[in-house]
């Protein structure tokens, strides 16, 4: 990986780590997408960058979309881990589509190339949000979009999902969180004189069907839990199933099959350059 990104990231999704990370990683709900199909104006087929493209679970889901079918000229991922590399190269079947090394400061695409650049679950990581945007307005066409959006646990709806993130929690350490005020304040006029416009957020609540085994995977997917030692992840796994066994809240889909719904809020935030 470049030096560029995150040191727990760069242990936390490195080889070994992505078919797990696949699996048990949620899509993106549809209704995210089609919000999403409404940002850029024109009505061309679009170029597009997704920056962090990880395994490719949201490129997947943009290129198979109703309503981006016909909308995609091109799209360049880009990618700094070369075993997510790897299995995106493996998982995305579509001519329309290619990736490369690269991070949020360094995409090597050509000057105002994109219509959009779409950053999923992912800019959290960005060491330096200044060189990240400028890059940024560098590669994008005037009034072309930056899109980032995160599949976030709703700890608010169900009992269960919090005590989940707390026991997750006691880990996390030097890992950035998603933070709304800071990323903000990166796309504020003071310090993105004449690049973008300030930053606008969407929320859009929705359950996803799960299991016991995806949710400790899930877990066990997060980059801190990953570089955790073998005697730790076990410690890690048996409170999340007596999390789960007590189901504080659970609202079950079926519970002779142990379907039941995962609630998560889908943000995305937005920023037109000027």
């Amino acid at each position: 990986m470049a030096t560029s990104v995150h040191p727990t990231a760069q242990l936390g999704f490195g080889t070994g780590t992505n078919e797990l990370y696949d699996r048990v990683r949620p899509s993106y709900p549809s209704e995210s997408l089609s919000y999403i199909r409404q940002i850029p104006k024109s009505t061309a087929p679009l170029n597009i960058v997704e920056i962090g493209a990880g395994t490719g679970i949201f490129t997947r889901g943009l290129l198979t979309h109703p309503e981006w079918a016909t909308s995609i000229s091109a799209l360049r991922a880009v990618e700094p881990s070369d075993g997510m590399r790897d299995f995106w190269t493996k998982a995305v079947k579509d001519d329309r589509a290619t990736i490369v090394n690269g991070t949020f400061d360094n995409t090597g695409v050509e000057d105002g190339w994109a219509d959009l650049i779409i950053v999923a679950e992912a800019f959290h990581w960005c060491l330096d949000h200044g060189k990240a945007l400028a890059e940024f307005a560098r590669i994008l066409k005037n009034e072309g979009a930056v899109v980032m959006i995160w599949n976030l646990e709703d700890r608010e709806a169900e009992a269960w999902v919090a005590q989940l993130y707390d026991r997750r929690n006691v880990h996390e350490k030097d890992t950035p969180p998603l933070d709304l005020d800071l990323l903000r304040q990166a796309f504020s006029p003071a310090n993105t004189p004449l690049r973008f416009h300030p930053l606008k957020v969407k929320e859009l609540a929705y359950r996803a069907p799960t299991t016991d085994q995806i949710v400790i995977g899930r877990s066990l997917s997060w980059s801190y839990i990953s570089v955790l030692p073998p005697d730790e992840k076990v410690k890690v796994v048996d409170d999340i199933k007596i999390i789960l066994d007590r189901g504080d809240g659970k609202v079950w889909i079926n519970k002779e099959e142990g379907t039941y719904e995962y609630p998560h809020t889908s943000l995305i935030a937005v920023s037109i350059k000027k």
